[in-house]
């Protein structure tokens, strides 16, 4: 199948300007209007989400395979988890202001990815050799930094609320924070499920990895299993109730965030070792 390189990105770029687009609107009604636009910004992130699932899937069609081989494809199919997993839970939990900061952090993550160019580099098509393992642990791996991605903004929702309360904040955007119960609640769901999934996508990779030990990069090897790692510890220190409120918080933000920058050095340790083939390159910026 024949596909033009640059109308993948052009779909998933018109994706991410309908999430700027929500984030903008967000902003002019909360501070014009004073109200919290919330079924027009899930109209808009949804659609969004659509015209991006569109690129991806060109993506994937050029690449025959799961859209994971570069630091971009990650960043973008994190963006996408992170958006489907708020249009699935965001009506459920009927968080105020979810769907604002859900934005926001996709916004902040599309104009990374499309600020350095280098992210999307070329590499061998089908570098995984259509492995149903492989493919089935890079996208459950990216999936769970999705959700990660959710917890992130789960706790800046907490960390807002805790500041509203301790300096008696009600007024703005502070009038449509969730509880810190709600908070509270989705947090300790979100760090759950990441954790789960990540857990199954390591297990699935393992099959591969031990019939295939030469071809494992190690870097990435290391990474993955440090991540999954840390937001173990992190859930196992909450659930003893070691590693809560604030703290938990905090904790939550910042691992998200060292895991997304972890990504880039370890992709690149990665195509440095791929052996060059122009014909059997993809060329995303061709």
């Amino acid at each position: 199948m024949e596909l033009n390189p640059n109308v993948d990105v052009l779909w998933i770029g018109i994706g991410n300007l309908l999430y700027t687009l929500g984030f903008i609107t967000a902003i002019f009604y909360l501070l014009r209007a004073r109200h919290h636009p919330r079924w027009l910004l899930y109209m808009l992130i949804a659609g969004g989400y659509a015209i991006q699932t569109y690129g991806l899937y060109l993506r994937g069609m050029e690449v025959q395979g799961c859209p994971t081989g570069n630091t971009f494809e990650i960043v973008q199919f994190v963006i996408w988890s992170l958006t489907f997993c708020f249009l699935v839970l965001g009506p459920a939990f009927r968080l105020s202001l979810f769907g604002f900061f859900t934005a926001g952090l996709a916004v902040m993550l599309s104009i990374l990815s499309y600020a350095i160019p280098a992210w999307d580099t070329p590499y061998p098509i089908n570098a995984s050799g259509a492995n149903p393992s492989v493919e089935f642990h890079a996208s459950l791996a990216v999936f769970s930094y999705g959700i990660f991605g959710l917890l992130a903004v789960s706790s800046i929702l907490y960390l807002l609320q805790n500041y509203s309360l301790k300096h008696h904040r009600w007024k703005g955007v502070f009038a449509f924070l969730p509880s810190l119960v709600e908070s509270e609640t989705m947090t300790l769901r979100m760090l759950a499920a990441g954790s789960g999934v990540l857990t199954v996508s390591l297990l699935v990779g393992s099959v591969y990895w031990i019939q295939n030990s030469a071809e494992v990069d190690s870097a990435k090897l290391v990474a993955t299993v440090a991540v999954w790692l840390a937001y173990l510890v992190v859930l196992g220190l909450r659930l003893i109730n070691r590693l809560y409120a604030k703290r938990l918080a905090v904790t939550c933000i910042v691992l998200f965030f060292v895991a997304i920058l972890s990504i880039w050095p370890i992709d690149a340790s990665r195509h440095s070792k791929a052996p060059s083939n122009a014909a059997t390159q993809l060329s995303p910026s061709e």
